[in-house]
């Protein structure tokens, strides 16, 4: 684990004031750093949300924190440590809908199943998606992007976090909706495949916000539809897919898990301190910056979600024939 991935947040704060309900947690954890363990590369919407999350957190609880980007495996390596991991509450996954949901369907892996072994904690964030392309990519609208793309079949490629992740079915679903041929290539998260963007190594991606919004606004890329239900406040000028006329809504979302092992007791407790994190107005203004949302959500609510979405995502995994790496 290097340096850069592996970063203490946060600092202890003083105990006056500290509310008596999260006294049994921070027994439980007894003075050790608390670890969120991010299934993708350092730079990823994932990982921006684990570190938007870290420092409030860890003052809520009075410990530190650690951001620890266990990237591979389609979200299998970091859901399967948390999974095995300590019940007491010192290390969390931070998790993407998309292994949450369409990994299961792609890349089962036997004895492990994340609606199964990992117990929901709470929500965070809810993303639409933006199809961005490189700033030399010869379109301008998303209209020229399908003709351009119907003109050339096989030509023109995209990157995406890994065979099954949420940016991969949904750049298939638009495949299927439009009837086009694009060139899939996939990457360990979202960060190695926005590097090879910027480079113009690959045409174009459809990911969420919060990564490409710097780039976007210097010119670096070309935002030419967002798969929201509702333009981004971040970028009013820039279409819904459905006013581009293609029927494609799909957002991700991130969440916070711990083992299926964890105690109700410290799983409510625990629940409660993400929960004041997520309504803070310092975090939905954040999450807002970032063209996403915040949203709270009970754990039961949390793992309906999860089971709902694996439904949706599994028509498409059939029909694309989506497999793992």
């Amino acid at each position: 684990m290097t340096l850069i991935s592996r970063r203490t947040l946060v600092a202890t704060v003083a105990s006056l004031g500290a509310a008596a309900w999260l006294n049994p947690v921070r027994a439980q954890l007894a003075g050790k750093p608390l670890t969120l363990v991010v299934p993708t590369a350092a730079g990823g919407t994932t990982d921006i949300a684990a570190r938007m999350l870290a420092e409030p957190l860890g003052k809520i609880l009075q410990t530190s924190v650690i951001v620890d980007n266990r990237g591979g495996g389609n979200g299998n390596i970091a859901g399967q440590l948390v999974a095995r991991g300590p019940a007491d509450g010192s290390s969390l996954l931070v998790q993407y809908s998309g292994y949450q949901s369409i990994t299961p369907l792609i890349q089962p892996v036997a004895g492990f199943d994340p609606a199964t072994n990992l117990k929901p904690i709470g929500h965070l964030i809810d993303a639409p998606q933006l199809l961005v392309v490189r700033a030399n990519f010869p379109a301008d609208t998303f209209a020229d992007f399908l003709k351009y793309v119907k003109a050339n079949p096989a030509k023109v490629n995209y990157a995406s976090s890994g065979n099954g992740s949420l940016q991969h079915v949904t750049t298939e679903l638009l495949k299927d909706l439009t009837k086009t041929f694009m060139v899939h290539i996939p990457y360990r998260g979202t960060g190695p495949a926005l590097n090879d963007l910027l480079a113009g190594t690959v045409d174009f991606t459809i990911t969420t916000p919060p990564p490409l919004l710097p780039h976007i606004r210097a010119g670096k890329l070309k935002a030419l539809m967002v798969t929201g239900r509702a333009r981004l406040p971040a970028l009013p000028d820039v279409p819904t897919a459905t006013e581009a006329g293609v029927p494609l809504v799909a957002s991700s979302w991130f969440a916070v898990y711990g083992p299926a092992s964890l105690p109700d007791e410290l799983q409510s407790r625990l629940s409660q301190a993400v929960r004041q994190v997520v309504e803070s107005e310092n975090f939905r203004k954040r999450a807002e910056e970032q063209g996403a949302k915040a949203v709270v959500m009970s754990g039961a609510e949390l793992a309906a979600l999860g089971a709902n979405e694996r439904k949706v995502w599994e028509r498409i995994v059939k029909v694309a024939n989506i497999k793992a790496d």
